[in-house]
């Protein structure tokens, strides 16, 4: 394997620590892997999966390209790629992409919407003043993949993958419909509908989903760039 210290063909030939970080992670689709990535390790098919836009041969490069340079890992025995410490450093950089892109138009909700990109953009779009202290756990579940939240002190939502996620109350559709029963009318009009699975506390799941809202969120003093959620584990996919 190639020395993860360096690349093979730096893109641009800077000193600045900006264009030297997009030297790893500069080229299209590295960041969307990387964000499926974030919360568990999967396998080549699980990742594309999260990505319908890519093929087989961007994605099959892409991650060499992140294995190089030591961002993602891969297990050559069981086929799962996996991020390393350096990949999972990068949550509060795809969290503050998603804040940025609230104050920038265009955006459609609508769109496809993996589950951990949802889990991801839910710790951008947090009321976090009313979030604070709630004792409230929500689990979600897309497919085959599965995470439960809960709400630190200072209402940052804390996400882990679980096989079988628990909670106040279960939530259960494609990525797209979790994310209209979190930002939009709520998931009881949803789960009436039909359109996604609810299990538990319909009172919690509506109080929980009214935390998160498609709008800029307002900083506190203590809300520095570099904050980072803390896990509450992983499992693999």
């Amino acid at each position: 394997m190639t020395d993860t210290g360096k690349i093979s063909r730096p893109r641009y030939d800077e000193g600045c620590l900006g264009a030297h970080a997009l030297n790893f992670i500069g080229d299209r689709w590295a960041l969307l892997v990387v964000r499926e990535l974030m919360f568990a390790p999967k396998r080549f098919q699980m990742i594309r999966a999260g990505l319908p836009g890519i093929t087989a041969s961007v994605l099959t490069q892409r991650l060499g390209q992140l294995v190089q340079a030591g961002v993602v890992a891969h297990d050559d025995a069981l086929g799962l790629y996996a991020l390393t410490d350096a990949g999972r450093a990068l949550h509060p950089v795809l969290r503050e992409l998603c804040r940025w892109a609230l104050v920038m138009p265009g955006h459609d909700p609508t769109r496809f919407i993996s589950i951990s990109a949802l889990m991801i953009s839910i710790s951008a779009t947090v009321d976090r003043a009313r979030a604070a202290g709630l004792p409230l756990r929500a689990g979600y579940v897309s497919g085959k993949e599965g995470f439960e939240v809960a709400l630190s002190a200072q209402g940052m939502p804390l996400v882990r993958a679980a096989r079988a996620p628990a909670g106040d109350f279960v939530l259960e559709g494609s990525g797209n419909a979790l994310a209209a029963a979190i930002y939009g009318p709520g998931p009881q009009a949803l789960a009436s509908a039909g359109l996604v699975g609810l299990r538990g506390d319909r009172a919690a799941a509506q109080q929980f989903s009214a935390l998160f809202r498609l709008t800029p969120q307002t900083r506190s003093s203590s809300d520095s760039p570099d904050e980072t959620e803390q896990a509450l584990g992983a499992s693999s996919t």
